[in-house]
């Protein structure tokens, strides 16, 4: 069976299309039309009418699944068993779906339950998102998040726990590469590996075909990820004891990099930010404007599911966050969190675009995201792998024949 999915306009994770249809056959996108064409015969159509946009399925590139967006997250996850962790995870990415989030990147779970959760959604791929996973964050013994599970310490031991993530299907591995604000005994301005011992992380990761995140604050930290060649730079706070210190070295040195900038935004817009992260936003915001003029890749990471104030549906917040946080236009916002996001996630080609071959991960708003980034609030429809998902069709007012 042949779908034909119409809407008033396009956006292929770079650029508008202007009004056009999608063709899904199976699990991907079998072509993209802007001419008009009829749909092929025998082909069910679904026009959600001129005032529609279909963009790809948007992607957040730092979730954590297994914590449970409220203020003691951390305290929740340590005292539940597997099976009740797991169970939010599922709740956790439906959520996100239901937002047109329809692929994330999980940057530490414990036990490997991100990767169960991945295998589940390739039978069911219209109940949850496509799951890149990280497995427990490797950290330093008592080190940032060391209650994931992820402790390890020396040259030797971290190219092991490298090759037994790979083995264990994941994706990507995750460093912690600085002391974090979430874990009691660990500092934001201090580093918690060598940059020898992050290269030999990094080696074997590529070696084996993944990519590497860094969870970096401090600069020294941040300027080790560097020498190691991290693909993505998670946070990018230049945290100090003083606060965020960017230098302009640190600063020209991640221009030259190629790595990609994970910035962390996205918040619901009624819950309190208190004055140390307001102040430490105003001091990164011409930074982080300035990579992106300089060319950076940059994307979106929310860190989904910390703290209230960031459930696993909060992305589209963050979108409109880096329009005016760093000034990136409609379609940069939007490109960050599908095409550039794809690419950070290993995924290019495949996820962030609508062109033939592609997933058919769509999403369809009410509006057009281009002049209105609020659009992507608005969902009329997701599609995942192909398929349909419930969000949208109580509400909707598509019109549906065979052709």
């Amino acid at each position: 069976m042949i779908r034909a999915i119409r809407a008033g306009g396009l956006f292929d994770g770079t650029k508008a299309l202007g009004p056009g249809t999608v063709l899904i056959e199976g699990s991907r996108i079998r072509a993209v039309d802007t001419t008009g064409a009829e749909a092929p015969a025998g082909a069910e159509i679904v026009d959600f009418g001129a005032e529609a946009w279909i963009v790809p399925g948007l992607i957040d590139a730092h979730v954590h699944l297994a914590f449970d967006a409220s203020d003691a997250a951390v305290d929740h996850l340590v005292h539940a068993d597997d099976d009740r962790v797991l169970a939010g995870m599922r709740r956790a990415a439906r959520r996100a779906l239901d937002a047109g989030v329809t692929t994330v990147r999980d940057l530490g779970d414990r036990d490997y339950l991100a990767s169960r959760l991945r295998d589940e959604a390739a039978l069911r791929p219209q109940v949850q998102p496509h799951v890149v996973a990280a497995g427990p964050p490797l950290t330093t013994p008592g080190g940032h998040c060391h209650f994931l599970g992820g402790e390890v310490q020396g040259r030797a031991a971290l190219v092991a726990a490298v090759r037994e993530r790979h083995e264990r299907g994941c994706e990507v591995v995750k460093v912690m590469a600085s002391g974090g604000a979430m874990t009691p005994g660990t500092f934001m301005h201090v580093p918690q590996y060598s940059a020898e011992d992050l290269r030999a992380v990094v080696d074997e990761a590529h070696r084996l075909g993944m990519t590497a995140a860094a969870h970096v604050h401090a600069p020294e930290a941040i300027a080790r990820a560097l020498d190691a060649g991290f693909d993505t730079l998670e946070h990018l706070s230049f945290y100090t004891e003083d606060g965020p210190r960017p230098t302009p070295s640190l600063v020209d040195r991640i221009v030259d990099s190629g790595a990609t900038v994970s910035l962390t935004l996205g918040r619901l817009p009624d819950e309190p930010v208190t004055e140390v992260v307001a102040d430490s936003l105003r001091r990164l915001r011409p930074t982080w404007a300035a990579l992106h003029r300089a060319g950076v890749a940059t994307t979106v990471g929310t860190d989904a599911g910390i703290r209230r104030a960031k459930p696993h549906d909060v992305l589209p917040y963050g979108v409109a966050e880096l329009a005016d946080t760093i000034g990136m236009t409609a379609a940069e916002a939007l490109a960050a969190v599908t095409s550039v996001a794809a690419a950070a996630c290993g995924l290019a080609g495949v996820k962030g675009t609508v062109k033939a071959g592609a997933d058919a991960d769509l999403l369809v708003v009410a509006g057009n995201p281009l002049h209105d980034l609020t659009a992507l609030r608005r969902v009329r429809c997701v599609y995942r792998a192909g398929c349909r998902t419930g969000r949208g069709e109580s509400e909707a007012t598509d019109r549906e024949a065979g052709a």
